[in-house]
C-alpha cells in the first residue's frame, strides 16, 4: 500500500487528516466529525466501509457520494499504477479494499478538501489505511472481534488498534476497558504521542454527555469521543468553535436503529450488530424499545461467521415476538442450522428460516405482522443493505456484490 500511493505522489498528504479505529462506533463517531466539521464551513471527505447499497457510500466529499462514472475514471488511473507497483511481483498487486482507500486519498486530492476523515477496514497496525501520516488519530472502542486476524484477547487487540498511533500525534481514545487503556498508554508514550481520554474530559455520569440524534446511550459515547477530538484540532480549524451546540442533532449514519415508516403501515428498525460489544448495546435498545412499545417486536437477523452468531442470537431471542432467520448473500454467512445453535432450547416464539424475498416482496412493502407493528432488522451490515436495496428497489445496481473478501 505504501508502494502504490507513493507511485500516486502521495496525494494524502495534501489535506490533513483524522484517521478512526475501534471495535464499535468508529463509523458513528466518523459521521459526527464530518457532520461537525461540515457545519463550520469546511470541506470534508469521509472514507468508511462497508457500503450498503452503493459502493460510492464508501467515499463522499461533503456528504456526496463518489458518483458511477468519477469511480470509473479513477478505476483506469488506478489499474495503470497498480500494475506498475506489482510487475515484478504479483503479490504486491493491491487488493480491492486497497484500491477503494488508495481511490478515496486521491478523490479528496481531487476535490481539494479541508479535511479528510478516515475509518480504518480491519483492526489498524496492518490495515490498509495506516500508511497516512494523520492529525489526529482517534480509538472509539476495544471488543473481542476478527479474533483469528487481531488476537484473542482484547489486550492483543488494543495493541492492534493502537498501531495507527504516529509519533509525535494526538490520540483521542473513547470507551475502552481499563486494561486495554494500559496497552494503548505504553504505545502512545512510546512514540510520545499526547493521549487524550474522553472519559476523563466529560467524566462518569453519561446524562452529561452531549446529545446527538443518533439512538442508543453509546452514541453518546461517540458524541463525546468527536466533541473531543473538535477540541483537540481547534487551534488548526478555528471555525470549529462557531458551531452550534444543535449540530450532532441532524447526524445522518444509516442502519444504525434507523427508523423508516414504510407504506404497508409497519415500522421497520434497521441496526447493525456484528460483534459482543454491539449485542451488547443492542440488548439495551431492544429493552429500551419494548418498554416504550408495550410489547415485544418481531425480529429479522443474520449474520457472518459462527462466532457473531453465538452472542446475538441469544439477545433477539431475549426481545423478540417472533423471530426470522435470513442467510445474508455473503461467502462467511452464518447458516440457518448455526443461527438456529446459539437460540436457547425453550425460546417460546415462533422462529422461520425465510429470504429477503418472502418478508419483503416489493418495494416499501413487508409481509410480517400487522399494520402498527415494529420489526427490527439486525445482525450483518451486509444484510442490512440487502434488505435496504430490496425496499428502494435498488438491487439491481446497488452494487453490493463488491465487498471486501473474508
Amino acid at each position: 500500500m505504501a508502494k502504490f500511493i507513493d507511485v500516486l505522489g502521495r496525494p494524502d498528504l495534501s489535506y490533513p487528516i483524522i484517521h478512526i479505529a475501534g471495535t464499535n462506533g468508529k463509523g458513528s463517531t466518523a459521521a459526527m466529525l464530518e457532520h461537525i466539521f461540515r457545519s463550520a464551513g469546511y470541506r470534508t471527505g469521509l472514507f468508511t466501509s462497508p457500503h450498503l447499497v452503493f459502493l460510492g457510500e464508501r467515499i463522499q466529499v461533503n456528504r456526496e457520494m463518489i458518483s458511477k462514472d468519477e469511480i470509473i475514471e479513477l478505476v483506469k488511473e488506478l489499474d495503470f499504477h497498480a500494475k506498475v507497483v506489482s510487475k515484478d511481483i504479483w503479490d504486491d498487486h493491491p487488493t480491492f479494499f486497497e484500491l477503494m482507500a488508495a481511490m478515496a486519498f486521491l478523490y479528496f486530492h481531487q476535490q481539494e478538501v479541508d479535511i479528510g476523515i478516515v475509518e480504518t477496514g480491519l483492526g489498524g497496525r496492518l490495515d490498509a489505511t495506516n500508511v497516512i501520516d494523520p492529525l489526529l488519530s482517534i480509538i472509539t472502542s476495544i471488543g473481542l472481534e476478527h479474533t483469528r486476524i487481531l488476537g484473542d484477547t482484547v489486550e492483543k487487540i488494543a495493541g492492534e488498534k493502537a498501531g495507527i498511533i504516529k509519533p509525535g500525534k494526538p490520540v483521542v481514545i473513547g470507551r475502552v476497558p481499563e486494561v486495554c487503556m494500559h496497552v494503548i498508554g505504553d504505545i502512545a508514550a512510546g512514540k510520545n504521542s499526547q493521549l487524550i481520554s474522553v472519559q476523563e474530559n466529560f467524566g462518569d455520569d453519561l446524562e452529561k454527555y452531549p446529545s446527538t440524534n443518533l439512538f442508543g446511550t453509546f452514541q453518546s459515547w461517540n458524541a463525546a469521543t468527536a466533541i473531543t477530538a473538535c477540541r483537540a484540532v481547534e487551534s488548526q480549524f478555528p471555525d470549529l468553535r462557531s458551531v452550534p451546540e444543535n449540530a450532532l442533532q441532524s447526524v445522518d449514519w444509516p442502519a444504525r436503529w434507523e427508523s423508516l415508516s414504510l407504506s404497508c403501515g409497519r415500522e421497520l428498525i434497521l441496526d447493525a450488530t456484528h460483534n459482543p460489544e454491539g449485542s451488547h448495546f443492542l440488548d439495551e435498545n431492544l429493552a429500551s424499545l419494548v418498554a416504550e412499545l408495550g410489547q415485544k417486536p418481531w425480529i429479522v437477523a443474520g449474520t457472518l461467521g459462527e462466532f457473531r452468531a453465538r452472542y446475538l442470537m441469544p439477545v433477539v431471542a431475549k426481545h423478540a415476538r417472533g423471530l426470522f432467520l435470513l442467510e445474508p448473500q455473503q461467502p462467511r454467512a452464518a447458516t440457518f442450522g448455526v443461527l438456529r445453535r446459539y437460540l436457547p432450547l425453550q425460546s417460546g416464539f415462533p422462529v422461520n428460516n425465510t429470504t429477503k424475498e418472502m418478508l419483503f416482496p416489493d418495494e416499501q412493502t413487508c409481509s410480517i405482522g400487522q399494520p402498527g407493528d415494529t420489526i427490527v432488522v439486525t445482525g450483518s451490515i451486509y444484510l442490512l443493505g440487502e434488505v435496504l436495496a430490496r425496499l428502494t428497489g435498488q438491487e439491481s445496481e446497488s452494487g453490493s456484490a463488491l465487498q471486501d473478501l473474508p
